[in-house]
């Protein structure tokens, strides 16, 4: 039987980062996922370290907007009317913690972790040898008419008093910014955000820095969690191991540990898709960009051009449905000169969200040893980092740099 100090269930970037985090306060880690590192959620996000959204994504309170998304009018929110029942609840739930009081204390919460996410993704690349996958370009935010991107600079300016810094430009500036992009009106341009070219080779690198400083990475089900005398123990491909203290970083998996042990939380999932493409002869994008208007998102990667699609509201195990990138690909090729599809078929990740946009950070109020870092919706890249040094020093005793009381899972 193996032992150590402190179990990590799951290996997506959460997992990876929040094992380094504890291991550098001295603890012996084991870090266990049924499939590879990053392999999961974490492989196929649009490579943001989204420095710029201390606001979170709201749920819409303007009942025009709530017709279109009611018909399925708009591309960037998809639901299938078979799961509502199982969604209706989350989303009444979402619907209240997206008033205006409720969204700004939710967002003051997490500013700590926001402010600080770029950087300490950095000193952890620095560590791993990871620096040349970053990319300090910021993002791109697209509009098609002058209506919307009148919205967008409204929006854009909500941030500025937090020292944050973003650049307007209209056709004519953003031609000379990215000379391929076509059609459209105006775009924000949010400087202080990060992008990587490859979000799987980060959660590689930085479990190579795990191992190298003696952390271990085994093969297990998360399912077979349970508690045992000294802890905590799970199966895993070498053998029962347990351990003192245990870490679920499952994200929208989680349940399979919590559920068991009787904790309960509003967590659903927004599904979401990409697929790659080479790009046109002669065409090029520098920075990834979103179509505001459309609600799919073109990066550049080293695999090629990949194009994210928004949120589909269905059950996590339901099977795929293309529909949303469907959609985009020919309205993206107008924007971008895309060539060929470079996937043989579309991939399929899935955001754990909390209705406060939220993540779950700190002990399991009931089972002494056993601690929770899910449910980091859109921002799991982002978060994944700061969030692991929150749990740490909390876990550790140290003095946690901002107030973990509204990530605890005893605020549902």
């Amino acid at each position: 039987m193996r032992q150590t100090d402190v179990l990590v269930l799951g290996a997506g970037i959460v997992g990876v980062a929040t094992a380094l985090q504890i291991q550098a306060r001295g603890r012996a880690v084991t870090l266990v996922d049924r499939r590879g590192a990053g392999e999961e959620t974490s492989f196929g996000n649009a490579g943001l370290i989204e420095r710029a959204s201390i606001f979170p994504y709201l749920f819409p309170r303007d009942w025009r907007a709530l017709a279109v998304y009611a018909v399925n009018g708009a591309n960037e929110a998809r639901y299938h009317l078979r799961d509502m029942p199982y969604f209706a609840p989350w989303l009444l739930r979402y619907w209240r913690e997206s008033a205006p009081d409720r969204a700004f204390r939710n967002a003051m919460a997490v500013r700590p972790l926001i402010e600080q996410s770029l950087s300490e993704h950095e000193k952890l690349m620095v560590e791993a040898g990871a620096l040349d996958l970053l990319r300090k370009t910021g993002w791109l935010k697209l509009f098609r008419s002058e209506e919307s991107f009148a919205k967008g600079r409204a929006s854009a300016k909500q941030i500025e008093p937090y020292g944050l810094k973003v650049a307007l430009y209209d056709a004519a500036a953003l031609r000379k910014v990215e000379p391929s992009l076509y059609g459209v009106h105006g775009a924000v341009h949010y400087l202080d955000p990060a992008s990587l070219t490859d979000p799987l080779a980060l959660t590689q690198k930085y479990l190579a820095l795990f191992e190298r400083r003696g952390g271990v990475f085994v093969r297990g089900d998360a399912r077979t969690f349970r508690q045992a005398s000294a802890g905590y123990g799970v199966e895993t491909e070498q053998g029962p191991l347990v351990a003192r203290e245990a870490v679920v970083c499952l994200g929208p998996w989680a349940d399979a540990v919590t559920g068991p042990l009787g904790y309960a939380f509003p967590m659903a999932v927004k599904r979401g898709y990409h697929m790659h493409y080479a790009p046109g002869e002669g065409a090029r994008l520098d920075h990834p960009a979103l179509d505001a208007d459309n609600g799919f998102l073109l990066a550049p990667m080293a695999r090629g051009i990949r194009m994210t699609t928004g949120a589909e509201f269905a059950r996590r195990d339901a099977p795929p449905d293309y529909t949303q990138l469907d959609a985009s690909e020919p309205i993206a090729r107008k924007l971008f000169p895309l060539g060929e599809r470079l996937d043989a078929k579309p991939w399929m990740g899935r955001r754990p969200c909390l209705p406060d946009m939220l993540p779950i950070i700190g002990a399991a109020p009931r089972h002494k040893g056993l601690w929770f870092n899910f449910g980091h919706q859109h921002h799991g890249l982002t978060l994944s980092a700061i969030s692991g040094r929150l749990l740490a020093e909390i876990m550790t005793g140290e003095a946690p740099f901002a107030d973990p009381k509204p990530f605890s899972i005893e605020r549902f």
